[in-house]
């Protein structure tokens, strides 16, 4: 009897020793995780956006676009288009990603007014998109190639991650920690940091939706820490696998998108 009982709680621990195994993940599977959550929602999307800018001393900005999204592989080539239907001097204003993930994303801006086709080099990636407090970077994301990553901590909830960048001279910031939804993978908070430990910037998601089985970011918030200002992003009318053809995303679509996928 003595053995078989010996033999039960050897197996129980054995069990409980796997499932802890199980439950750890490094760093990099988190991330990597979060970035399919994120930015790989179903095999293309749809989106109704519009993004509220208020600056240090309360004046507010308005800008209103579709964004249309395909996916070519999970983590890997992605074809992106935003088309902005609102204010008047920013209507027809058009931005094409291309991205990549062993090379850096190209990126165009039409721009109606002068009827040009402008490419945002590599370098401009983190400066601001349209006037807000989103960076280029953002709308497409940041490859997870570019940093390492560390776990810091693990709660019932959320997963703790510093992020540092492998070429420091690339950006303006000197670290960031993100806290990763443990049961959606959604990074709900990311504060960016410079090399005095001071934030600097910070991300905020306020609300998500489960759309087809997938938790989507409804309404997000960029904040300039130093000054207060910030960009409130929402979204509606959000729809994934919709079967959208390549052409689309074409050089083309830059001057003449198509209309019948945009609402």
């Amino acid at each position: 009897m003595n053995t078989i009982i010996k033999g039960l709680i050897a197996c129980t621990t054995m069990l409980i020793a796997a499932a802890a195994v199980a439950e750890q993940r490094s760093a990099e599977d988190i991330i990597r995780n979060a970035n399919l959550a994120s930015y790989y929602a179903g095999d293309d999307g749809r989106a109704e956006a519009r993004m509220l800018i208020v600056d240090q001393n309360g004046n507010k900005q308005m800008r209103q676009f579709n964004i249309l999204r395909k996916d070519v592989a999970d983590h890997g080539q992605q074809n992106m288009l935003v088309i902005f239907s609102r204010p008047t001097d920013v209507k027809g204003t058009v931005f094409r990603v291309e991205k990549h993930v062993e090379q850096d994303d190209n990126r165009w801006l039409y721009l109606p007014a002068l009827d040009l086709v402008k490419r945002i080099s590599a370098s401009d990636k983190r400066t601001s998109f349209v006037g807000s407090h989103f960076y280029y970077e953002d709308v497409s994301g940041r490859n997870p190639k570019e940093d390492t990553f560390e776990l810091q901590s693990t709660s019932d909830d959320s997963y703790q991650i510093k992020g540092t960048p492998k070429n420091p001279d690339s950006v303006e910031f000197a670290y960031y920690q993100a806290s990763i939804d443990r049961s959606t993978f959604l990074p709900m908070q990311v504060i960016y940091f410079n090399e005095k430990d001071q934030p600097m910037r910070k991300m905020t998601v306020l609300k998500t939706e489960d759309i087809q089985g997938h938790t989507t970011v409804m309404h997000s918030k960029i904040e300039q820490v130093s000054d207060g200002s910030y960009t409130e992003m929402q979204f509606r009318n959000v729809s994934y696998d919709l079967g959208l053809p390549d052409s689309v995303f074409s050089e083309r679509s830059l001057r003449t998108p198509l209309a019948k996928w945009l609402n």
